[in-house]
């Protein structure tokens, strides 16, 4: 489910050369996590389920696609970065191709952990 308060975060606030990056991720998570509400928290693009699932945030090089419980996640892919108690990230640089078979899994894996 689109958010109007994203649409806006993304005319008003997102450097442009990560438009089409957020746009693709949004996508995905569209389709892959149907009942997930898209929002903003913290200041950036992110999902609920009962929880937060997942949240972007862009810096200057890059956008952080993040999955708040990503440290439970097998990671088969071997994308997933960070060393946190909780949360891990996939770095994607602007024009980057997304492997979306792998974000489609921790996608999946988000919403079952989500779920349980």
């Amino acid at each position: 489910m689109s958010s109007t308060d994203v649409d806006v975060y993304i005319d008003t606030k997102l450097d442009p050369k990560h438009r089409g990056t957020v746009d693709a991720l949004r996508a995905l998570m569209a389709d892959a996590a149907p009942d997930a509400t898209e929002c903003l928290t913290y200041g950036s693009p992110a999902w609920r389920g009962a929880k937060i699932l997942a949240v972007i945030s862009p810096s200057k090089t890059h956008l952080t696609f993040a999955f708040e419980r990503g440290a439970e996640f097998d990671d088969p892919h071997g994308l997933l970065q960070g060393v946190g108690k909780r949360t891990r990230h996939v770095k994607i640089k602007p024009g980057a191709d997304l492997n979306e078979a792998a974000l489609r899994d921790y996608i999946a894996q988000a919403t079952a952990l989500d779920a349980a």
